[in-house]
């Protein structure tokens, strides 16, 4: 294709056309466009402590229009609007960065805009369900009335089935998942960026199969850090807890809270103070055995491994980098080769994408709000 512009055969079309083919040249030769387009709200898909996501449809020309998911950023958290201003124009960085980043399992960024003094940022809409809400224990009992009992004992075998309060994972099922947030994480690694807020409600598993990392509201680009960093404590690596800057090896310790609950159908912190909290982080490893069945771990060294590569309590001894907790031999890489070598692999995928459909067998209320939960929970922490 090249750059001409090849005037229209004058005696094979219209005036109009000629006209247009004019005004397609003049165009060409701007610097840029300056375009407006609607954005009609559809729903809201979930309100926490930065803000609301709604779901909305940008329109275009003629007939085109697209889903999207626009996060209102609320001012109301912050002493001033001087405090709005400057966290704003520090997250605009960090979403220039993340929209230039192109990797399948890591939510593109489209956009970040102001209307009325209040900043926006628009991003994909991942048709799916969170990670929160696959797990609760309803789930297992929805698809049970979607599906045969032969299926249900083929699903309860190779995908999800009841843990001691949540549905649990499979593991190969749940360290295919952690694979794929890894890829994601990885990629925003590389680009100098730290999540900070991994969990459930943050991972999205799209229809299609493919696993999502969402909401980069709190993540942070390296070369300008936040002075208070906000997590969820629950799922927030012990040096930030004790005041210290995120790190790479803070989202895998993150990851790794998450690994707990997938494999288990337990919240390992809930309940627990801040103090208590704390010492159960730190002391995460003499836990595991309590913690996940021990009828399906108790011969996996591999996953074991995987899991205080993740979990340790100091960072230096985790993975080095997600590349490493995904590809290494200790990694999820090396499980999953594991579970091949015994004949214990399945297509997670297929799986994941077929139980996902008989998932969808239920209606959604209009009302319910399955996407972006975004639950309160988020808290700063004083950098030291």
């Amino acid at each position: 294709m090249t750059s001409q512009s090849h005037p229209p055969n004058a005696a094979s079309n219209s005036a109009e056309v000629t006209a247009l083919h004019e005004f397609y040249s003049a165009l060409l030769l701007r610097r840029g466009l300056d375009w407006t387009s609607e954005r009609r709200f559809i729903k809201r898909l979930g309100i926490g402590g930065q803000g609301c996501v709604m779901l909305a449809e940008r329109r275009g020309a003629a007939s085109f229009s697209i889903p999207v998911a626009l996060k209102f950023f609320s001012p109301s958290a912050f002493e001033s609007q001087l405090k709005y201003e400057q966290e704003m124009h520090r997250l605009a960085e960090v979403s220039a960065i993340v929209a230039r980043i192109q990797v399948d399992h890591l939510v593109s960024v489209h956009a970040f805009q102001i209307d009325s003094g209040i900043y926006v940022l628009e991003m994909e809409w991942i048709d799916g369900f969170d990670l929160l809400h696959i797990l609760r224990r309803e789930t297992l009992a929805i698809v049970h009335d979607a599906v045969s009992e032969t299926r249900f004992a083929n699903i309860t075998e190779r995908v999800i089935t009841s843990g001691e309060v949540d549905c649990r994972l499979k593991p190969g099922m749940a360290v295919a998942i952690l694979r794929e947030c890894l890829v994601g994480i990885a990629a925003l690694h590389r680009g100098g960026i730290i999540h900070c807020d991994l969990k459930p409600s943050n991972v999205m598993v799209k229809r299609t199969g493919q696993v999502k990392i969402i909401d980069i509201g709190s993540a942070y680009w390296v070369g300008r850090p936040p002075a208070s960093q906000p997590c969820t404590l629950e799922y927030a690596a012990p040096e930030i807890l004790a005041g210290q800057r995120a790190t790479p090896q803070s989202d895998l310790a993150s990851l790794g809270y998450m690994l707990i609950e997938m494999l288990s159908g337990l919240r390992p912190f809930a309940g627990m103070n801040f103090e208590q909290l704390v010492q159960a982080k730190l002391n995460i490893l003499d836990r595991l055995s309590a913690l996940l069945p021990l009828e399906e771990f108790q011969f996996s060294e591999s996953l074991i491994h995987l899991l205080r590569g993740l979990l340790h309590p100091d960072p230096r001894q985790r993975f080095t980098t997600a590349e490493d907790a995904e590809l290494s031999e200790k990694g999820a890489s090396g499980f999953l080769r594991e579970l091949v070598k015994s004949d214990m692999a399945d297509e997670y995928g297929l799986e994941l994408r077929r139980w996902i459909a008989e998932l969808e067998a239920k209606p959604r209320k209009e009302h319910d709000e399955e996407f972006y939960v975004i639950p309160d929970g988020t808290t700063r922490i004083a950098i030291h």
